[in-house]
């Protein structure tokens, strides 16, 4: 297994540490932010706000629907390292979060591929809440990804193969696919109610189409830390 450094804030590419006599001593290269280690019954090492880390998930694609939340557990891609090659955040390790819609405070997106007024304001992105490590300990985080506003368009008749194929598929993206483009195989992630489905079947019997985000989750989905991180080692 390869090992890389893959910090990134900002204009910092890359952030590490050095120990030296009785102490620790962060070194950057050219980062604006601090790291600290702190030295008391156990050894703390802080990683500050404005990280990306970044993850990866077992399926190539997360289609939601617009408006919908849905739970989603992703992992660390690469071993989290300091310059001496001590490991922060091993690789494979679960970051336990949810997709959750935003509104765009009124700004356009400039999504091309909608013509959906309903949704020209809105976006989808990756709340992190935890991380749980290979040892199964577990650890707070506060982190999101970018917000993500383009949509693809589903209607009767077209060709959703490549869409769907190796998708992880939310409950109402899958109930809006399926009504309009009469697939009834589609597995989901989670499950929806009777009353959300039947309202759904409701407003999708008067539309021949519907706009879902497809998220890619290597490239849409890199968490940044929104406060600092302090992890015990």
């Amino acid at each position: 297994m390869t090992t890389i450094y893959r910090w990134k804030s900002g204009t910092a590419a890359l952030m590490a540490m050095a120990i030296t006599t009785g102490a620790i001593t962060p070194l950057f290269t050219s980062a604006p932010a601090s790291a600290q280690y702190n030295i008391n019954q156990s050894r703390v090492v802080t990683i500050p706000s404005n990280v990306t880390l970044p993850v990866t998930y077992e399926k190539e694609k997360v289609i939601v629907n617009p408006g919908e939340t849905l739970a989603l557990t992703l992992k660390i891609e690469s071993d989290i390292i300091d310059r001496n090659r001590n490991v922060l955040i091993p690789q494979g390790t679960d970051v336990i979060g949810r997709l959750e819609p935003v509104t765009l405070g009124g700004v356009y997106s400039g999504n091309s591929n909608s013509n959906s007024n309903n949704n020209k304001n809105k976006g989808v992105r990756f709340v992190a809440q935890e991380l749980v490590f290979p040892s199964g300990r577990r650890q707070q985080i506060n982190a999101t990804s970018r917000t993500y506003s383009q949509t693809e368009r589903i209607s009767q008749g077209a060709d959703t193969g490549s869409i769907l194929t190796d998708a992880a598929i939310g409950a109402g993206a899958a109930t809006v696919i399926s009504l309009i483009t009469g697939n009834r195989k589609i597995e989901v992630l989670e499950p929806v109610g009777g009353a959300a489905a039947g309202a759904l079947a409701s407003i999708l019997l008067r539309k021949k189409q519907a706009d879902v985000y497809v998220l890619r989750p290597q490239q849409d989905l890199d968490i940044t830390l929104t406060s600092s991180l302090a992890l015990s080692r």
